[in-house]
């Protein structure tokens, strides 16, 4: 669960974010699909801890420039009631491709 905004316990936006970490060489790098947005660290911690920061300021961006519902919308969430939901992964995993 990410939680947006907590200033004060004023919550604006409250969320289940698909997260995927991977380890590449010696870095940590956390990828959401619901975003298209990743980040990296040199830990675990780290890669959780800027993946945090890189969705906050990535929905204050889209709120202040007042394109939220745009941005959401082309990213495949849906709208119900006044609750915004992520598209959901059905799967993850490998998959051999032979070209």
């Amino acid at each position: 669960m990410l939680i947006l905004f907590d200033h004060m316990a004023k919550t604006m936006l409250e969320v289940n974010l698909p997260v995927s970490f991977l380890r590449e060489g010696d870095k940590f790098v956390a990828y959401t699909p619901a975003l298209d947005l990743s980040t990296s660290g040199k830990s675990f911690k780290e890669a959780q801890a800027r993946f945090k920061e890189i969705v906050g300021i990535f929905f204050e961006e889209i709120i202040e420039k007042g394109t939220i519902n745009e941005v959401l919308v082309n990213l495949g969430w849906k709208k119900i009631q006044s609750k915004w939901t992520p598209p959901v992964v059905i799967s993850q995993g490998s998959q051999l491709i032979k070209v």
